[in-house]
């Protein structure tokens, strides 16, 4: 495995694979084994001759609280040895200088996909990401890329962006990695005190239940509200959404036969949590 700091490194490490089935995995690091699902998904597309680049990079302007940023684990010798164990073959890990001029003035607006769930209490968020993600498209050159479905909308936002800008790459979504007792991994998850840690795995019992009550005819409404009653009823714990839209639009459903979402942003003292479930009455 080769790690790299610098575009210019970046650039020369890959030179000589140009040709090859590239897989690109975008991470900001604190690897847990959610991102390594990513990451061996990667290498099984990318398979024997393919080249597998992973990306580690806490990325500044996705942020709208200085303090979230600030108190974002960083453990990059244990990434780099999950890298090197799920099969990466290169590693970019650059530091914000590295990647950004002092100087930009180019950004990058989604306007419809973006507007709901986390992007409506996240200003600026979705923007950031569509940005350092072309920018990693455009330095790594990718026929393929691998994101996780924890980060729904993210999902649907670079696929969104994949397609209206023309990039030629494919876009695969991996499913969400859970602990044992449900609680989807975050890197945010070690933040969470005791108390609420034990709390968190109600999000996944409320949405399995959210699905049974969605298949069996419930109104939307109705399955939003008894969530998120459910979650606020535990000490210390808001919620940001819960909100029951179509998964390809995010937005309200209006046609029942399609797939549709049930996603959940929520506060557990100071540490934000999201997770979602896919549902379907067909």
């Amino acid at each position: 495995m080769q790690t790299t700091y610098t575009k210019e490194e970046l650039r020369a490490a890959l030179a000589p694979l140009r040709g090859k089935r590239m897989v690109l995995v975008p991470t900001m690091g604190a690897l847990h084994e959610g991102h390594a699902s990513l990451l061996r998904q990667a290498r099984q597309l990318a398979g024997a001759e393919g080249c597998v680049v992973a990306t580690i990079f806490l990325n500044p302007v996705q942020f709208d609280n200085a303090g979230d940023l600030a108190t974002y684990p960083r453990t990059p010798m244990q990434d780099l040895e999950i890298c090197d164990k799920c099969g990466a073959d290169v590693v970019f890990m650059p530091s914000s200088d590295a990647m950004y001029c002092a100087d930009r003035s180019i950004t990058m607006e989604e306007t419809h996909l973006s507007s709901v769930l986390c992007g409506a209490s996240r200003p600026g968020h979705f923007a950031g990401v569509c940005l350092v993600v072309n920018k990693l498209f455009n330095l790594v050159q990718p026929t393929d890329a691998v994101f996780g479905k924890k980060d729904y909308q993210q999902l649907a936002i670079i696929r969104r962006m994949v397609r209206d800008l023309d990039i030629p790459v494919t876009i695969h979504g991996a499913e969400i990695v859970r602990d044992e007792d449900g609680l989807a991994l975050s890197s945010r998850n070690v933040r969470l005190t005791t108390e609420h840690r034990a709390a968190a795995p109600e999000i996944r019992r409320c949405l399995l239940a959210a699905r049974e009550a969605y298949a069996s005819g419930a109104e939307c409404a109705m399955v939003c509200a008894s969530v998120r009653e459910s979650l606020e009823n535990i000490p210390g714990v808001r919620c940001d959404y819960v909100e029951l839209v179509d998964a390809e639009t995010l937005h309200a459903v209006t046609d029942t036969h399609r797939l549709a979402l049930l996603a959940v942003a929520a506060w557990f003292g100071d540490v934000r949590l999201i997770d979602n479930i896919e549902l379907s009455r067909s």
